[in-house]
């Protein structure tokens, strides 16, 4: 089992092997877009506007629901399935840029955002190349969500731990 053809037992995973690896990409782009961490964005409305004939006064706090708008089958055909290829670079231009919204879009979207997504892709790297995981008994399948405005699964998510070849590397 490697990593973008990368021995599992390398050293520690790299910027640019990270970088290279499309596939990961896609599947953290299609985690964020089934489970945003967020369940809205809060922007504030800087000047009077009418949308859909909708008046919105200057000053108003306008609310962007992220979980329905990322499940909208209207964008996302079959959006409860989980289904990378939706972010290859083939379909990312089948969605529109307003319809996925995990960071934000725009001058106001979040200043973390390539750091968390690096050091998420990283660690998640690293655990994979000395551990695999398996559901067990008590695993909630299908994951349930406590949908408040942080989104957390109705019950603990219960999985078996096993290192990879009896050899943990650099952990």
């Amino acid at each position: 089992y490697g990593f973008c053809g990368h021995s599992t037992h390398i050293a520690s995973p790299t910027y640019d092997i990270v970088m290279e690896m499309e596939y990961l990409d896609m599947v953290f782009n299609e985690t964020l877009r089934l489970y945003p961490v967020t369940g809205r964005l809060h922007r504030m409305c800087k000047k009077d506007i009418e949308l859909d004939g909708v008046f919105i006064p200057k000053g108003s706090m306008v609310m962007i629901p992220l979980y329905p708008l990322q499940h909208d089958p209207q964008h996302w055909p079959e959006p409860e399935e989980f289904r990378p290829e939706r972010f290859s670079k083939e379909n990312k231009c089948r969605t529109g840029h307003y319809v996925y919204l995990p960071f934000g879009n725009g001058p106001r979207n979040c200043l973390g955002m390539r750091f968390a997504l690096m050091s998420m892709k990283l660690a998640v790297t690293k655990v994979l190349q000395n551990f695999s995981f398996h559901p067990c008994k008590e695993t909630q399948i299908p994951l349930k969500l406590s949908k408040q405005v942080i989104l957390k699964p109705e019950k603990p998510i219960v999985l078996k731990v096993v290192p990879r070849d009896g050899v943990i590397n650099g952990v």
